[in-house]
């Protein structure tokens, strides 16, 4: 996978939600603007729950309660939330307080769940320090944890009050966390983000966030059209589930998006031009197309059945001549053929 370029520009987008709007700063250093909008919102503590290192955990200017959390899927449980919001009890935080996020997109769904329940609800600006985080898990106010039956079962809409994505923090990033952003990155090029290949790292964020921003604007509760941001996700959540999350979030997302493809082209809903446009994207960005070598293709469909968007029959975000759309009772026979014919690792 070729590394895109940095770019030192600082870009500004904003989520249009009315008196909840909030802006996403998005370029080197921006982390550094933390406490400011912590006074501008009038703040006088923080807690700050933090995946990264203290030296890399930003000063929110007030007087704070420091928490330590380790990213990944293991951690995403209530009993963190829980353990989070009586922190948050200890230290006296108020509604008139503030919480802040440091770290990747599973500290992010965390905080903001444990922000958006303590006390009905307690302001939350997120700092994202993964490629992931940035592009995707820390805009929109979608916050959740896991259950054993599936993930992101348990959650809620809760707006930040804004989003500081610095890209300085992606320098240290390693190998396979690049790959797991550019998973969402990848998806962005069937549901309108454009053909972000090649482009600097910074302008690949900013297209995700702004193409996100106007959907979460037009639909910020999952009634239609946000559904197209989970392209790839209903596999991509499964195959989590069936590898026990081995799999990072973005890998799976990256295959989901193949089999997206797959499956509309054997519904009739795309052309085979098209169908091999998904995988040439997703190889493009380094990233897996084969479903691995261990996991049973059919175990896959009862994970398939519980997923949120599944209220009649099996579910998906497909792409057609019309754009990409939810398209409900996708045939059981067509989804496992779909499945049966996807490549698999360590076949030629």
């Amino acid at each position: 996978m070729t590394r895109t370029r940095q770019s030192s520009a600082v870009r500004r987008i904003s989520v249009a939600l009315g008196a909840r709007s909030y802006t996403v700063h998005i370029g080197p250093g921006v982390r550094g603007l933390l406490a400011g909008l912590v006074r501008d919102l009038g703040a006088r503590r923080a807690a700050v729950v933090s995946a990264r290192p203290p030296d890399e955990t930003p000063d929110p200017g007030v007087p704070a309660l420091r928490v330590r959390l380790a990213d990944g899927e293991e951690n995403k449980t209530f009993a963190t939330v829980e353990r989070l919001c009586g922190a948050f009890a200890d230290f006296g935080l108020t509604r008139d307080d503030v919480v802040v996020s440091c770290g990747g997109g599973t500290t992010t769904d965390i905080v903001g769940l444990a922000a958006a329940l303590y006390h009905r609800g307690v302001p939350v600006i997120h700092v994202p320090t993964t490629l992931l985080a940035q592009v995707d898990a820390s805009v929109g106010g979608k916050t959740a944890v896991n259950l054993p039956h599936g993930k992101n079962l348990i959650g809620a809409y809760w707006q930040p009050a804004a989003v500081l994505c610095d890209t300085d923090s992606l320098r240290t990033l390693p190998e396979r966390e690049w790959r797991n952003g550019y998973g969402e990155i990848a998806r962005s090029h069937f549901i309108g983000a454009g053909d972000l290949r090649g482009l600097p790292v910074a302008e690949q964020i900013a297209a995700g966030v702004r193409l996100k921003a106007s959907v979460v604007a037009a639909d910020e509760h999952d009634a239609g059209l946000r559904h197209i941001l989970n392209y790839g996700h209903t596999l991509g959540h499964a195959l989590e589930r069936a590898t026990d999350y081995g799999l990072r979030h973005g890998e799976c997302v990256a295959i989901g998006t193949v089999f997206a493809g797959r499956l509309a082209g054997a519904l009739g809903r795309i052309g085979a031009d098209r169908v091999a446009e998904h995988e040439e994207v997703v190889r493009a960005y380094g990233l897996p197309c084969a479903l691995p070598a261990d996991v049973d293709a059919a175990d896959l469909v009862p994970l398939l059945r519980i997923d949120k968007k599944a209220t009649r029959g099996l579910s998906f975000v497909l792409d057609g001549r019309d754009g990409v759309e939810l398209v409900r009772d996708v045939p059981e026979a067509e989804v496992r053929r779909t499945l049966a014919g996807m490549p698999r690792e360590g076949r030629p």
